[in-house]
């Protein structure tokens, strides 16, 4: 396993009575694209700007390769971060913007040219050089950013909400460049983002904040799989939560009846919610739940159907592939495999 380029060690920050992150720990290995997702207000671009240096925890420490990073100025850490308004000067054509900084610390202009030069080509905009920012759709703006951003090379690069201000379909062709380009250049990335599927994308680690905590730090297919408690759930993806008392042979639900999962012998006897992703429900089955068809919405590779099921205060989902037979209004009934949920404590 890599070894780790950053650890964060009980860190905590407070504005006023605020609390913006209490007794945060987490690592993050060289080489790795690492997210920090959550809701507004739960910390992530706190601890960003402290990684950054524009914010200083109450307690707790930070290094970086084992060197207090938190004694570092932030001109002098090997950090460097994009902000989400990507900041470009718009007096200055794409080279001049990516160059800034190299000229700042005064490099030789032969060493800045040829390595403006560089990240140009792999940013696929060297015919673009002379252009200025104004002149540029979004996506390209956004990778001049990148390529002022990494030009400097830093051993760190903090991206703050990278692809909000660009369309889907630019933020689609967008992720796959940062992953791209984070590969090619190896340096390590850490993004913030609210963004489910933007974290899951693209990161190879995935933390998840929730009111200044850490909830969960997993790789996206456990974390989406396996989340660790009922926010984690709730928050990655769609989820079908139920909420009832642990039988022997799965969650029995007042007016519904008993729900098929995963019985471990300790939660007999103990309130807890059911999760169930809506691709595992299957829809039309002999058995399981009698409903009412509520909703039915086409993506085009998949349908996303709810089901109203008497005595659940929200309709069920089932996601299936491409289109569906049944309609708005048709009786049918859901069901899902015990091995395909999972029990959550209500703690």
């Amino acid at each position: 396993m890599t070894e780790p380029l950053v650890r964060i060690e009980a860190v905590s920050r407070r504005f006023g009575e605020i609390r913006a992150l209490e007794q945060v720990s987490l690592e993050i290995r060289q080489g790795e694209f690492f997210a920090l997702l959550g809701p507004s207000g739960c910390g992530k671009t706190t601890l960003l700007r402290i990684l950054a240096g524009f914010e200083h925890p109450d307690s707790g420490s930070v290094t970086l390769d084992d060197a207090d990073l938190l004694a570092v100025p932030p001109h002098r850490r090997p950090v460097n971060l994009m902000f989400q308004s990507y900041a470009l000067f718009p007096h200055m054509n794409v080279a001049k913007n990516i160059a800034y900084g190299l000229e700042r610390e005064h490099l030789p202009k032969a060493e800045i040219r040829e390595r403006v030069d560089a990240v140009l080509a792999t940013i696929g905009l060297t015919g673009l050089a002379r252009r200025r920012p104004n002149q540029l759709s979004g996506g390209q703006r956004q990778r001049v950013a990148l390529a002022r951003a990494i030009v400097k090379r830093p051993r760190l690069l903090l991206l703050d909400e990278p692809l909000s201000a660009l369309d889907k379909k630019v933020r689609a062709e967008m992720q796959l460049e940062l992953k791209r380009l984070q590969h090619e250049v190896g340096i390590t990335f850490v993004v913030v983002t609210h963004d489910q599927e933007e974290a899951m994308s693209l990161a190879d680690r995935v933390a998840v904040l929730s009111e200044g905590r850490v909830r969960q730090i997993d790789a996206p297919v456990p974390l989406y799989e396996r989340p660790a408690d009922l926010f984690v759930a709730d928050f990655i993806g769609a989820n079908n939560l139920v909420t009832g008392m642990v039988g022997a042979d799965g969650l029995q639900v007042p007016g519904v009846g008993v729900l098929p999962c995963p019985v471990p012998a300790a939660a007999v006897g103990r309130a807890a919610t059911l999760a169930v992703r809506p691709e595992r429900v299957r829809l039309g089955t002999e058995g399981g739940l009698a409903g009412v068809v509520r909703d039915v919405t086409f993506f085009g590779g998949t349908t996303r159907v709810a089901v109203d099921v008497t005595g659940l205060d929200r309709p069920l989902l089932a996601t299936v592939a491409g289109a569906t037979a049944v309609a708005l209004g048709d009786k049918t009934r859901v069901d899902w495999s015990a091995s395909d949920a999972m029990l959550l404590g209500n703690d």
